[in-house]
């Protein structure tokens, strides 16, 4: 199976998807592609199941994703918040989930001295990209 990763966290443009085995970006953040999976009963769709680890101080700029995210804590603390919606801080253990619509106003660790790390997996249309910049 061919590795496909991908940035959120390099530029306001990260919507690329490419084959390096992991990216770390100036603010702390890591992405790394666990698994991406065509999915048969539905087709032209697919799985993509993605680790991200935030450094102290880490977070991403406002983004959408044409996809059903569902987010999983599995280190530190990450604040999380679509436009609409309050803002909410998750701790291991704890779930979020993301619509193809929603905006994502914030996605940060909540802490400027420990990482967080979280798990999510995207269900989405084939081939499109991962993640939309939104100014």
């Amino acid at each position: 199976m061919k590795a496909v990763l991908f940035s959120l966290f390099v530029s306001a443009t990260a919507s690329l998807l490419g084959t390096l085995p992991g990216i770390a970006a100036e603010n702390g953040a890591k992405v790394t592609s666990l698994m991406q999976k065509d999915l048969p009963n539905y087709p032209g769709k697919e799985g993509l199941m993605i680790s991200v680890e935030y450094g102290p101080g880490g977070s991403d700029p406002i983004h959408r994703h044409d996809a059903n995210a569902f987010v999983y804590v599995l280190e530190g603390s990450i604040v999380m918040q679509v436009k609409g919606e309050k803002e909410v801080t998750l701790s291991p253990g704890e779930t979020y989930y993301e619509g193809p619509s929603d905006i994502h106003l914030v996605s940060r660790n909540a802490s400027r001295s420990k990482p967080a790390k979280f798990i999510v997996v995207l269900l989405k249309n084939k081939d499109a990209p991962v993640v939309m910049p939104v100014k």
